[in-house]
């Protein structure tokens, strides 16, 4: 930061800028916003970023976000049980939702399996999603479907195939969402429509 820069408008920025997608000009932007906005604009910002920090968990069983233990989606006793939709990011499950498409549960992975970034499958949440199909099939209510939403990247794919192989004996059928979704695109901005194309088309992974 230039010298010019008092030390908390400096350090501020540079918080700012350690956001993903948010660069060192609009880090400034965002900062200087925030000097000019009336007080209680800052306070609110600050007061809702240490709410977040103590209140928000994460889920026990599908690791969705949550502010309890078992998150409302997890705790529905009107969600089809029997169908399981594992995502990377705790925003496709909104993305997911937004559709109306989808109504069994979820288990969020917090990422994909990616080599060259040194992210294996250890990682991520794949111990549980095992764990989680396995102890249903020995409790006598197998999961009849679990439908793979990873994102269509390589990673997305990569980490597809992984759960694919590992999940067959143990459900009655592994799925993959159609490519309703472009390649190399988020579930987070893809359209309602686009979304419900994919659920409705997925197919098992050969």
């Amino acid at each position: 930061m230039p010298a010019i820069l008092i030390e908390p408008v400096a350090r501020l920025i540079e918080s700012f800028a350690r956001l993903p997608g948010i660069g060192p000009k609009t880090a400034q932007r965002l900062t200087f916003h925030l000097l000019r906005a009336p007080e209680t604009e800052a306070r609110t910002l600050a007061a809702a970023l240490i709410a977040m920090r103590e209140q928000v968990v994460f889920c026990e069983r599908c690791f969705n976000i949550s502010d309890r233990p078992v998150c409302s989606i997890c705790s529905d006793g009107g969600r089809d049980i029997t169908k399981l939709c594992v995502v990377e990011e705790p925003l496709d499950v909104l993305a997911l939702e937004r559709t109306g498409e989808f109504k069994g549960l979820y288990h969020v992975l917090h990422g994909a399996i990616s080599p060259i970034d040194g992210v294996g499958p250890e990682r991520l949440k794949v111990r549980q999603l095992i764990e989680r199909a396995d102890e249903a099939q020995r409790a006598g209510e197998r999961l009849e479907e679990v439908v793979i939403a990873t994102n269509p990247t390589l990673e997305g794919e990569a980490t597809a195939m992984y759960l694919a192989e590992r999940l067959e004996p143990l459900v009655g059928i592994v799925t993959r969402i159609a490519r309703g979704l472009p390649v190399g695109g988020d579930l987070e901005y893809a359209d309602e429509v686009t979304l419900i194309r994919a659920l409705q088309g997925r197919r098992p992974i050969q």
